[in-house]
């Protein structure tokens, strides 16, 4: 299949991309790294008017620390991560799970924000963001807001981001140095769409759990924090029958999806896999 005729524009600057997304409204669609976008018009999924290419905005284009923040650009691609971005658990973390997104060539072009304004239920950096409280920057004709990610992700392919927005930076809260993180995700061959996985974040001192950060990803229209069993980690001894129980508590507590790859039940038996793995590598 080949795309429906479109425009092609390329911004220099970001005001003058949010300015292309005010002119155009649902008619404009922005490119970045364009491994979804591309895609979906191919099969004339998605039949933009007039695609506005971002990849000229230079000061999109960053990736540092700052005021205990890892500040993400909206070009920053997911190659990036390969290296140690940050030094600490953050980004041992992202390291690890990078790996896990899509093959390596998309990983050269994919951009980060770009993941989390597709909002793939299935994706790997929404449960980063949806667990560790990401902060989403957004640029739009009334200027710049900030979003929290518990508010950001509305749905599968669903966001807070109306047609004439664009997510110009993601930041990351810096994990300190007493902070612990597992992840484990379950598809069926590398590369593949998650059915499951989690993502799990604990500060430990003194031999108890201090703080928790827990969430799943591929299993609902969206990642899933956990909350309330963050609380029940607090305070507790890290040991596998807590982690067990934890395990079995998220179980029951999502209702997980059904599709082509996997029936209800079985997501609900792959929750209480990936949680108790992702809470032992944590604690290891």
């Amino acid at each position: 299949m080949k795309p429906a005729p479109f425009a092609y524009v390329r911004p220099a600057s970001r005001a003058e991309a949010v300015g292309l997304l005010a002119e155009h409204g649902d008619d404009g669609k922005v490119l970045a790294g364009g491994q979804s976008l591309v895609a979906a018009m191919n099969f004339r999924l998605a039949r933009p008017g007039v695609l506005i290419d971002i990849n000229g905005v230079r000061d999109l284009d960053f990736l540092r620390a700052e005021d205990r923040w890892l500040r993400i650009g909206a070009l920053t691609r997911h190659a990036a991560f390969h290296k140690e971005v940050i030094g600490g658990p953050l980004g041992a973390l992202l390291g690890k799970v990078v790996r896990h997104i899509a093959h390596y060539p998309i990983r050269q072009r994919g951009t980060f924000t770009g993941s989390l304004a597709h909002a793939d239920p299935a994706s790997e950096w929404c449960l980063v963001a949806t667990t560790l409280g990401a902060q989403m920057h957004v640029a739009g004709p009334a200027g710049e807001r900030v979003c929290a990610a518990g508010d950001f992700f509305k749905g599968t392919f669903t966001t807070a981001l109306g047609s004439r927005d664009l997510l110009t930076e993601v930041r990351l809260p810096v994990l300190g140095e007493n902070w612990r993180s597992g992840f484990y995700e379950f598809s069926r061959r590398a590369g593949d769409f998650a059915l499951a996985m989690a993502l799990a974040a604990l500060r430990i001192e003194g031999g108890l759990i201090r703080e928790a950060r827990l969430g799943v990803g591929g299993v609902s229209d969206r990642a899933l924090r956990l909350s309330s069993l963050e609380a029940e980690l607090v305070g507790k001894a890290p040991q596998p029958q807590l982690f067990a129980d934890i395990a079995e508590a998220a179980r029951a507590q999502i209702k997980p999806s059904a599709d082509i790859h996997a029936s209800p039940a079985y997501r609900s038996d792959l929750i209480r896999t990936v949680v108790k793995r992702a809470l032992a590598q944590a604690a290891a």
